[in-house]
């Protein structure tokens, strides 16, 4: 775990990811210079994820990347999973993680469409 896990200001980010991208140059139009949690590099553990969950308020579910390989394979489509299962999916396969993910003031959201970053704004 890195220190930015821990910063108030914080995107959760993906620099190959145009979503992302574009969410960071929003950000810093606004001169917010958000610690960069590099997720794929340094990913979150189960604790952090449930934080980041009720931030989001949002189930496990809704913070999973369904288009990715990884899905399939686990079978992370089976509805029956609880989010304690699909919790340590992503943690252990953080590719799972929706980005980005912005959070500020106490609050999160996923930035998609990269404008929703300026609701916490």
């Amino acid at each position: 775990m890195t220190d930015a896990h821990l910063a108030p200001t914080r995107l959760y980010h993906n620099p190959r990811c145009s979503k992302s991208r574009g969410a960071l140059e929003l950000l810093h139009a606004r001169g917010l210079q958000p610690a960069i949690v590099a997720y794929l590099d340094s990913p979150p553990d189960a604790a952090q994820l449930r934080d980041l969950l009720a931030l989001l308020g949002l189930p496990a579910r809704e913070l999973l990347r369904t288009g990715e390989d990884e899905y399939r394979q686990l079978g992370l489509d089976d509805t029956t999973l609880d989010d304690e299962a699909l919790i340590a999916a992503m943690a252990e396969n953080p590719r799972l993680i929706e980005r980005p993910i912005f959070v500020h003031g106490g609050r999160a959201v996923i930035g998609r469409p990269p404008e929703r970053v300026l609701e916490l704004l």
